[in-house]
């Protein structure tokens, strides 16, 4: 399966989480370290790592471990519903619990703007994919309603897939749109969360037939009940695809 995203003999079987240093996955929209782009926002804005304030990267090593507190477990996932995945996902996977240096990361790249952290997050999910994947063809992001993007300037789960995809030498289709504003899932109760997604997301109708019969994994920064993830997974399958699975950095109990 070429390009598939799962583990192959090519990546040697090594799962362990490598953090990147300062700067963003490659093709992503902020300037690169080794560009002119990128040195000049290193020496405007110098990163800071977000654990422990060290300067000159988002998140360094030792910090990133924080990333790697799934390492070694069995795949599978508990999500407080009666199914071990919630229906139609396949598999669902996440990185680390959510808290601490893990919830300050996605936080700082959430909210204050800081992209150059997708590039150690990323890494990190595709660490975790590699060790536990069952299979899939692609990578596609959750997306966020196109006011907010426009209002934050980028799409964090779409910085997240295609450093995981860059990682993963996976492809990455951005193949959902949001159908209409929703309530932010943390706003609501765990009873009301199905019914605030339902039906919000659908396939860009120019993407269809590059959807159908293709396994995807959905990308994502959080999942607590996974109401969003299975609204995503149904509006795929609706269009075709093959089954879908779904990877996020942590999982919030």
């Amino acid at each position: 399966m070429s390009g598939a995203c799962h583990p192959s003999a090519g990546m040697g079987g090594d799962a362990r989480l490598r953090v990147p240093g300062p700067g963003p996955a490659a093709g992503l929209p902020v300037p690169g370290p080794g560009t002119v782009a990128g040195r000049l926002l290193d020496l405007a804005f110098p990163a800071i790592c977000v654990g422990c304030g060290r300067e000159g990267t988002a998140l360094c090593g030792p910090c990133g471990r924080a990333l790697a507190a799934r390492e070694g477990e069995q795949a599978g996932a508990r999500v407080g519903m009666p199914s071990d995945v919630p229906l139609p996902l396949v598999q669902l996977e996440w990185c680390a619990p959510y808290g601490g240096l893990v919830r300050d990361a996605l936080h700082a790249l959430k909210y204050r703007g800081e992209q150059r952290l997708a590039g150690p997050l990323g890494a990190a999910a595709a660490a975790r994919w590699r060790e536990a994947s069952i299979g899939g063809d692609a990578l596609v992001h959750v997306p966020v309603h196109p006011a907010r993007r426009a209002a934050r300037g980028y799409d964090q789960a779409e910085l997240l897939a295609r450093a995981a995809g860059a990682a993963l030498a996976c492809p990455v289709l951005a193949a959902l749109r949001r159908e209409r504003a929703t309530a932010p899932q943390y706003e609501l109760g765990r009873d009301r969360r199905a019914a605030n997604v339902a039906a919000a997301f659908a396939v860009d109708p120019p993407l269809r037939a590059a959807v159908a019969g293709r396994w995807f994994v959905l990308i994502d920064d959080v999942v607590t009940t996974g109401a969003t993830l299975v609204a995503c997974a149904e509006a795929l399958l609706e269009a075709g695809a093959a089954a879908v699975s779904a990877l996020t950095i942590a999982r919030e109990a």
